[in-house]
C-alpha cells in the first residue's frame, strides 16, 4: 500500500507514517533518511526519529538527493518509510548553496519512478505553502514546487492522510 502524510510541523506524522510502514511492512524494512543536518536543533530531530526508530527492524537508508537511488540500493519487495519529501526537495533545490532551477522536476521524476516501483511506501510531507505571506523569490519557488511534489504522491498513492493538531484526517483510500 502506498500512503502520504502531510501536515504541520510536530504534529505527529512521522510517528504515525511508522506505525504504518511497520503495519504494512513485508521484509525488509527500510526508512529512506533524507534530512542533512544544518545545524544542533537537526542534529537532536534526527537522534529523536533514531531513537523512535529503534527496535523496529528498519534499515536506514541516508538518501538526501537522488531518491531514485533507492530502487537499486533495496530490496523494492521491502516496505519503505521516506521522510521526508520537503528535506529531500531543500537538498535538491539548494544543493552546493546555489539555488537549482530544475531540482523540482528532477525530484518529481525520481519520485515518480519510487512510487510506480514501490508497493509499500509511506511517504512524508510537511504542509508549508497555505499562509498568505509573500516571501522571495526562492522561497516562493520551494513552496511551489512542495506542493506540485505533495500533489504527485497524493495522485500515485492510494492513501492520503493530512495531520492537523495531532489527528489526521483521511482524504483518499483506507487504513
Amino acid at each position: 500500500m502506498r500512503i502520504f502524510i502531510s501536515g504541520g510541523c510536530k504534529n505527529g506524522k512521522s510517528s504515525r507514517a511508522q506505525e504504518l510502514a511497520v503495519q504494512n511492512a513485508g521484509a525488509p524494512l527500510y526508512y529512506i533518511a533524507t534530512m542533512k543536518p544544518g545545524d544542533e536543533e537537526d542534529r537532536v530531530r534526527i537522534q529523536r526519529h533514531i531513537d523512535a526508530r529503534q527496535g523496529l527492524g528498519f534499515v536506514t537508508i541516508e538518501t538526501p538527493m537522488n531518491i531514485e537511488t533507492v530502487l537499486t540500493a533495496c530490496d523494492p519487495r521491502g516496505s519503505f518509510l521516506l521522510d521526508s519529501t520537503t528535506a529531500l526537495l531543500s537538498n535538491e533545490m539548494f544543493a552546493g548553496g546555489a539555488f537549482q532551477r530544475d531540482a523540482a522536476a528532477k525530484m518529481q521524476m525520481g519520485l515518480s519512478a519510487v512510487l510506480r516501483e514501490l508497493k509499500n511506501i509511506v511517504v512524508v510531507s510537511d504542509f508549508i505553502y497555505a499562509d498568505a505571506l509573500f516571501y522571495d523569490e526562492w522561497t516562493e519557488a520551494y513552496r511551489k514546487a512542495l506542493a506540485g511534489i505533495d500533489r504527485l504522491c497524493a495522485d500515485a498513492c492510494d492513501v492520503v492522510l493530512e495531520a492537523v493538531c495531532g489527528n489526521f484526517i483521511q482524504y483518499k483510500g483506507g487504513v
